[in-house]
């Protein structure tokens, strides 16, 4: 007899991928650790396949797991579009987004654009996280999420990659910090400063490790912080520089004794993408939220 796959353990299976943790998967599913736990094992033992590799790191997916997830994910978007689907029979709009960006659009772009959807649409719930821009385009192929904002460049097959916004990173010191007299710098020349990073998971600290890398000099970072306006406020007591999308440097100067220095970079100028899957794959509520993106309503 063929197996009967229960919709909660296609679902946990999907979260155990997302969130890369089985007790993360369990919290957001709402089950206790045990059970979850349970609910795998009990999987393997109908299908009769190992689906996971266990050890101290966690679950890691084999290869049956793999075909299995790939199904799962199938399984719940649909019914996530047909969960959609039946808002036009309803009188209020609801529903789930799950929303991926890089540093500067989780920073930056997102959270206004989000806001003033979200004070539309008041029964929309976002599950909004900072990843790569290369874990958010694989991601959304693999429909872990709905909807991407990356940097230029990167591109998938299957993918739709829809210019969005323009951002320019720039470095910030303290007053008397002696970059401070400069108005333009590259990044090269002002690698001879100690910087003042972000934590190690965020992207804007890849990619200026990266740019480091490719200077063939070393990113000296004196102090890592978990946020721009904490960067700001040491740049302001003169621990040293750092790097920050321009809008935001600009924001936290109004009230900051901090200097903003132009990087003469070319990848400084960067242009924002929404990355989705083709729109026919979308949701109608991922579908009004990419029109409400692009049109900047």
């Amino acid at each position: 007899m063929a197996y009967r796959f229960d919709l909660i353990d296609l679902q946990l299976l999907v979260s155990i991928a997302d969130e890369g943790s089985l007790t993360r998967a369990a919290t957001r599913m709402h089950l206790s650790l045990p059970a979850a736990s349970v609910r795998m094992k009990n999987l393997e033992q109908a299908l009769d396949l190992r689906l996971f590799s266990r050890d101290s790191s966690g679950f890691s997916f084999l290869p049956a797991g793999q075909t299995v997830l790939r199904h799962a994910r199938t399984v719940v978007n649909q019914l996530e579009h047909l969960q959609a689907d039946l808002i036009q029979y309803t009188q209020e709009v609801r529903g789930n987004i799950r929303v991926l960006g890089n540093t500067t659009a989780i920073s930056d772009f997102l959270p206004d654009v989000l806001n003033r959807f979200m004070a539309s649409h008041p029964n929309v719930y976002f599950e909004l996280r900072e990843r790569l821009s290369e874990d958010i385009v694989k991601a959304v192929a693999e429909g872990a999420a709905d909807i991407g904002v990356v940097a230029a460049g990167h591109q998938a097959d299957g993918l739709v990659f829809t210019p969005w916004q323009r951002d320019r990173l720039v470095l910030v010191s303290g007053l008397a910090h002696p970059l401070s007299c400069q108005s333009s710098i590259s990044f090269s020349e002002a690698l001879g400063s100690e910087f003042i990073g972000l934590h190690e998971g965020s992207a804007i600290h890849f990619f200026l490790d990266q740019a480091a890398r490719e200077a063939g000099k070393p990113l000296k970072i004196r102090i890592q912080v978990s946020d721009f306006e904490t960067l700001c406020r040491m740049a302001e007591s003169n621990v040293g520089v750092g790097i920050l999308p321009e809008k935001v440097a600009a924001r936290h100067a109004r009230n900051m004794a901090v200097h903003l220095v132009r990087l003469t970079d070319a990848w400084a100028s960067r242009e924002l993408n929404i990355c989705t899957r083709d729109p026919a794959a979308l949701s109608p509520l991922a579908r009004k939220l990419v029109d409400f993106l692009v049109q900047g309503q």
